[in-house]
């Protein structure tokens, strides 16, 4: 049975909620306390400052997708398996969410975001490239240098999708993106 969760969880769970459709700038302690049933006060007992939430959602972001992702050895011999992997992740969260990437929102705000905030969003992308290397040089017969390349490639593929597809209010341009992505690997 799944544990019930805390107020911490319900924090995190509002303000990733809260940053993927309004931006970083569009939430406030406040504005969580009311969503939570809490005062605001309470808030900043689990989170001093705002910051703190968005380092603490964005590391919590960034474990659970790696967590979905997997081992990425886990496709040797299967190029064209490890992308549609790499680009189902993505569509859940998309389909399932209804939201782009947390770190996609953080990423087109970094300007404007508390150092330690955009270090974090720039972490879950450098891991994710990191992933992608991984899975692509396992799973065939590309160069380490190629595989990096590739990786870049679909990383800001799947995520410029996610932006357009939610902007136009169209998933099939996601989709679209994804089966030019899977087409990679049969060249």
């Amino acid at each position: 049975m799944a544990k019930a969760p805390t107020k911490r969880d319900e924090i995190l769970d509002t303000a990733e909620r809260m940053i993927r459709t309004m931006g970083y700038n569009g939430f406030s302690t406040r504005g969580i306390a009311k969503v939570v049933g809490i005062k605001a006060a309470s808030v900043h007992y689990y989170f001093p400052t705002k910051s703190d939430i968005g380092v603490a959602v964005t590391e919590r972001y960034t474990e659970r997708f790696l967590e979905r992702l997997g081992d990425p050895t886990a496709f040797e011999g299967a190029h064209k398996k490890a992308i549609e992997h790499y680009v189902d992740a993505f569509r859940d969260a998309l389909v399932q969410d209804g939201n782009v990437c947390l770190c996609a929102v953080l990423g087109a705000e970094t300007g404007g975001l508390p150092t330690e905030v955009g270090g974090h969003a720039r972490i879950f992308f450098e891991r994710n490239l990191a992933w992608l290397k991984k899975a692509l040089a396992a799973s065939s017969r590309v160069s380490a240098k190629e595989a990096q390349a590739q990786a870049i490639h679909i990383l800001a593929a799947v995520e410029g999708a996610m932006i357009l597809s939610t902007s136009l209010g169209n998933d099939t341009v996601f989709n679209s993106v994804a089966g030019s992505l899977a087409q990679i690997a049969d060249d």
